[in-house]
């Protein structure tokens, strides 16, 4: 009973929906329809008018492109507030679906990591042992442990204790928490920089244009003291120093070491610290695509000889009278 009740107070629920869209339509049409006459009526009794009518309907197609202008510009203002100024679009030589690392540029983005951003960003989702084989080898990477202490324990007296790195221990990070990293920079907090191409809008483009993009505030726009003014920072104003200057890192390999090409180092290893299985995968693709390509080949040369004798064939009917 409660169930044809229900059917029955949908049904209705329905016929009142259907014959209130269908009144609406018909009120639509009727407007329709009166407006269609008007404007005929308008152009009868006032041919004169056409041309007025003519500029009437450019106008029109003026406002509303003038209104798309504006909302487009409404946009890119709200975009730009949003994740800063556009970054360029750079030639990464990684970007490629073929392409590699460049694992040269990766070292020299290592140590500009250690000697410049190390003192204020972590990357604690990279250990040692990543290091290896993909910008050094084992045993300069055991030499670098070496030179750090890594607080441990407890031990059986229940005390933490210093010892010297292994490769499975992570990058050492330069603040203990989040509180003295704020209050070393002035309450901003430096973020980590293990993901930081993948947790930015256009990754690493924005990472590289806001790096080699500090200038001097234009015009009418004051900067407060602590902060440095960068269009590709959102807001424009950032509390983190211009770090990158024309020498400030002596490359091992001899490299020059400009504000671009640091800039292009740093951010290399940057990306590779947020994909290190980048190149696995592109590797691994094309595996699965060759193999793919001779089943599918497989596939079309059994379907044309299993089946080419059935589409070839003539049927012949003999039709007894």
């Amino acid at each position: 009973m409660l169930i044809d009740l229900f059917w029955i107070s949908d049904a209705t629920w329905q016929m009142a929906a259907g014959r209130g869209i269908s009144q609406l339509l018909k009120k639509a049409f009727r407007q329709h329809s009166y407006d269609s006459s008007l404007l005929s009526s308008f152009r009868i009794n006032h041919p004169e008018g056409a041309s007025g009518f003519t500029g009437l309907k450019a106008l029109a197609i003026l406002g509303v492109g003038a209104s798309g202008l504006l909302s487009f510009g409404t946009i890119a203002s709200a975009d730009e507030a949003e994740h800063g100024l556009e970054s360029p679009s750079y030639p990464w030589p990684h970007e490629g679906i073929l392409s590699s690392y460049d694992h040269a540029s990766i070292r020299r983005g290592h140590q500009v990591y250690q000697q410049v951003c190390a003192s204020c960003h972590s990357m604690s989702l990279i250990s040692y042992r990543d290091l290896v084989g993909v910008a050094y080898t084992e045993e300069e990477t055991k030499a670098m442990t070496a030179e750090i202490e890594v607080v441990d324990g407890p031990n059986d007296e229940g005390e933490m204790f210093t010892r010297p790195g292994k490769l499975s221990d992570r990058l050492p990070q330069p603040y203990a928490n989040e509180q003295a990293a704020r209050f070393s920079n002035g309450g901003a907090y430096p973020p980590d920089l293990s993901l930081i191409t993948k947790a930015r809008h256009n990754g690493q483009n924005y990472v590289f244009s806001l790096l080699t993009g500090y200038r001097d505030p234009p015009a009418g726009v004051s900067i407060r003291e602590g902060l440095h003014y960068n269009p590709y920072f959102p807001g424009g104003a950032i509390a983190m120093p211009k770090m990158l200057s024309d020498g400030a890192v002596e490359y091992e390999d001899g490299t020059p070491a400009t504000e671009a090409q640091m800039g292009k180092d740093v951010v290399s290893f940057l990306s590779w610290a947020a994909e290190p299985e980048m190149e696995e995968r592109k590797l691994m693709g094309v595996k699965w695509i060759f193999l793919l390509s001779l089943a599918l080949m497989q596939a079309a040369y059994y379907r044309r000889m299993k089946w080419s004798v059935y589409k070839s064939r003539k049927l012949v009917l003999d039709v007894v009278n």
